[in-house]
Formats: C-alpha cells, structure tokens, sequence
C-alpha cells in the first residue's frame, strides 16, 4: 500500500520556522516530482513547491519564493520543506503529494498520491 505521510507541522509565531517532511512507503518515488500543496480555509488547494525528480528544477509560489525550500532524499523516500520567516497568511494544513510526471507538475490533476496533510498555524 502506498502511502505519504506528512509531518512537523505545529504552531509557530509570526517570522518563526518549521520543517516539514513527507515519508513514502510503498514504492518509490525516486523517478518522480512531488510537491507541497495547502489549502486554507474557503480557498482552493494550491502549489506551494515543486521539485523534479532528481532535485535539479525546483519551483515556488510567489508568495513563499525567498521565505520556503523545498528538498528531498531519494535515498530516504522523504520529502522536505523548509519554511522560514512564516507569516499568518501561511496557516493552512500541508499536503504532500507525488506527480505521475519526473520533471515538474504544476497541475493538482498532475499528481497521483496525497498525504493526509499536517496543520502549520502562524499567530500574529
């Protein structure tokens, strides 16, 4: 059974860090991109970061560019995303998931397998 697990998520102030990771188990994705997603509440799902297969293109939505780093290790099956000098707009579960594609997705219908998500809540 696949599966993608996300942890690390928490409660953090305003211009804090945290780290999440993503395990996969299953398979692996060594040959895939993955990404993070988050949806805050009322609003749709959208691309956080992605990051190819080999971890050589990495892409990030402007609103996270220079503040979240997006990393993995193949050899671990494991995700990361780095998040630095978080905001309170960042609140939102994260959602790791992994693209059927290797080199980049930027479409949620891109992806194959979701994680369960993991609560990050920035306090002003």
């Amino acid at each position: 059974q696949v599966q993608l697990v996300e942890s690390g998520g928490g409660l953090v102030q305003s211009g804090g860090s945290l780290m999440l990771s993503c395990a996969a188990s299953g398979r692996t994705f060594s040959t895939n991109a993955m990404g993070w997603f988050r949806q805050a509440p009322g609003k749709e799902r959208e691309l956080v970061a992605v990051i190819s297969w080999s971890g050589a293109y990495t892409k990030y939505a402007d609103s996270v560019k220079g503040r979240f780093t997006i990393s993995r290790d193949n050899a671990k099956n494991t995700l990361y995303l780095q998040m630095n000098s978080l905001r309170p707009e960042d609140t939102a579960p994260y959602y790791c998931a992994a693209s059927r594609y290797g080199t980049t997705a930027l479409a949620i219908n891109e992806y194959e397998y979701w994680g369960q998500g993991t609560q990050v809540t920035v306090s002003s």
